[in-house]
């Protein structure tokens, strides 16, 4: 997976957002209308909101561009009283001249800008994800045999994934309504404050809000900076304050509380999972830190009976309270969920497995 990120991470991407989908596919298939029209309707505003996100970053890295170099002397003189400040502390800074010239304000722009060229670099990968969620709506459109198949023939893992359609699905929901709250508050409250670029950190902490642990101190850094060199100390502290009452709140108490009652990860798991999709499947798996997770569970864990003693590691304690977590899943007479929403019987027959057909 490692080896083939720049596919995996994409492409599995591609999957989740097309399952959250689902829900609203199947709700206009029932309403009358014709499978292949309510799979491209649902497609092309997954498509929409895609390109919203899209540009929304593109303008706010551009914001960042044409705005931080005005503070270029501040952050100079900020770097220089923090100098001065440790060495009249005794602390032995060597040659803080040569450091001045070395770390200066466009060693950061740097950075911006290399995030502004890095868009066309990760273009290939954009562009993967669009093609598969086309293919994975025109195939969203008939999975009732499929699944019936696969509930034949291995109905524990049917029971699974369908658990992790459902729980990928609500969790993107989730974070994407917390993600719009905490950004409205923050862009709200930085005009308050005064500090600038207040929709681009508005969208900094929507993004940041899908980073599951950390994102709270992503998206609040950068704020915290441009308002110290804005406005000084105190116009810095508003914002840490601001932050850490809203922000902290909502997206480290009440969003995963509600995000642990979704998908049932306790909080640890939920870190080391940022940390070790991350690693695996480069950035992009740091926002497909829980969905990754819950798959594997999926299919690893909650497919087979003899593993789900493996959910008391993994699960919250309310999760592991409700019925069926560590219990066997029943072979006979799986039932699998049609096109069309309704339900229907997938009990194997004797032409399912030829090699065990009476003689």
């Amino acid at each position: 997976m490692h080896a083939a990120q720049s596919i995996v991470a994409p492409a599995f991407f591609a999957l989740t957002l097309v399952v959250a989908g689902r829900p609203v596919q199947r709700r206009l298939v029932r309403l009358g209308m014709h499978r292949m029209l309510a799979a491209l309707l649902v497609l092309l505003a997954l498509y929409l909101v895609l390109a919203v996100l899209a540009f929304a970053l593109g303008w706010s890295i551009a914001q960042l561009s044409t705005t931080l170099p005005q503070y270029g002397p501040e952050f100079e003189g900020l770097y220089q009283t923090v100098a001065d400040w440790l060495t009249s502390l005794g602390v032995q800074v060597a040659d803080i001249d040569q450091l001045l010239g070395v770390v200066d304000f466009n060693s950061i722009l740097g950075v911006v800008r290399r995030a502004a060229s890095g868009l066309s670099a990760v273009g290939a990968q954009v562009a993967l994800l669009v093609v598969v969620m086309f293919f994975l709506a025109l195939d969203s459109t008939d999975t009732t045999s499929r699944r019936a198949l696969l509930a034949r023939a291995r109905p524990g893992l049917s029971a699974a994934l369908s658990g992790f359609f459902v729980a990928v699905g609500r969790y993107w929901i989730v974070a994407t309504v917390f993600g719009l709250i905490v950004a409205a508050v923050d862009v709200v409250a930085l005009y308050v404050i005064g500090v600038p670029l207040a929709v681009t950190w508005g969208v900094l902490a929507f993004v940041t809000n899908y980073i599951p642990n950390i994102g709270f101190v992503l998206g609040l850094v950068p704020p915290a900076l441009v308002a110290l060199l804005d406005g000084g100390v105190s116009s810095m502290l508003w914002v840490v304050a601001v932050y850490s009452v809203i922000n902290f709140t909502i997206q480290s108490i009440i969003q995963p509380k509600i995000t642990g009652d979704v998908v049932g990860l306790s909080p640890t798991v939920t870190f080391f999972s940022l940390v070790f999709w991350a690693l695996v499947v480069g950035p992009l798996g740091a926002l497909l830190a829980v969905p990754l997770t819950l798959f594997f569970k999926a299919v690893l864990v909650d497919a087979h009976p003899d593993a789900r003693w493996v959910d008391a590691f993994l699960v919250t304690a309310a999760a592991a309270e409700k019925p069926g977590v560590a219990e066997p899943v029943a072979a006979a007479e799986p039932t699998v969920v049609t096109d069309d929403g309704g339900a229907a019987s997938a009990e194997p027959g004797p032409e399912s497995f030829p090699d065990r057909q009476e003689g």
